[in-house]
């Protein structure tokens, strides 16, 4: 695949782009193990835990990366199949305030993201050159689908960088 171009993308995806080096394949597919052993990870009762008012929980933080990543690989499916149809934003705060994420063990996490992962995997692999460069209007900006696919592994290095640094 060759390297992502700033025209793909809009600047407001740079500091995900920017987390993924090399391959993004090969980044996603690390992902896939990598992940599911950080969440694991977390500390028995830190699921719960918020580090100020008004912030998400850790298990709020996860259930918002599998939302995200659904919601970027049908973009990305939707681009890659021709669909010229402009996609509408989604506002997060909204998927999280009504998603009982807080009600879900650590570990439904982790199974639910390595299925999820698989499954995208498998998708994006099926993409050609000619498909992975389509362009469509997602959010009223224009992005390629080879950029949803760094956006996604690049969006997913983030919050485990937050989670770290701010909930561990």
């Amino acid at each position: 695949m060759n390297p992502l171009k700033s025209d793909e993308y809009p600047a407001l995806y740079t500091p995900y782009i920017d987390t993924v080096k090399g391959s993004v394949i090969k980044a996603l597919q690390s992902q896939v193990t990598s992940f599911p052993d950080f969440i694991l990870n977390i500390p028995r009762g830190k699921g719960d835990y918020a580090y100020a008012e008004g912030k998400w929980t850790i298990k709020e933080v996860l259930g918002h990366v599998l939302d995200f990543e659904r919601i970027m690989a049908y973009r990305a499916l939707r681009f890659a199949r021709n669909d010229t149809k402009a996609l509408t934003s989604f506002e997060p705060e909204d998927f999280v305030a009504n998603a009982r994420f807080n009600e879900r063990t650590l570990k439904s996490f982790a199974e639910e993201f390595v299925l999820i992962r698989q499954s995208n995997l498998f998708l994006f692999k099926t993409f050609n050159d000619h498909e992975l460069t389509r362009k469509g209007l997602a959010s009223d900006r224009l992005i390629s689908v080879r950029a949803f696919l760094y956006i996604i592994a690049g969006h997913l290095n983030h919050h485990r960088h937050i989670i770290q640094e701010r909930y561990l």
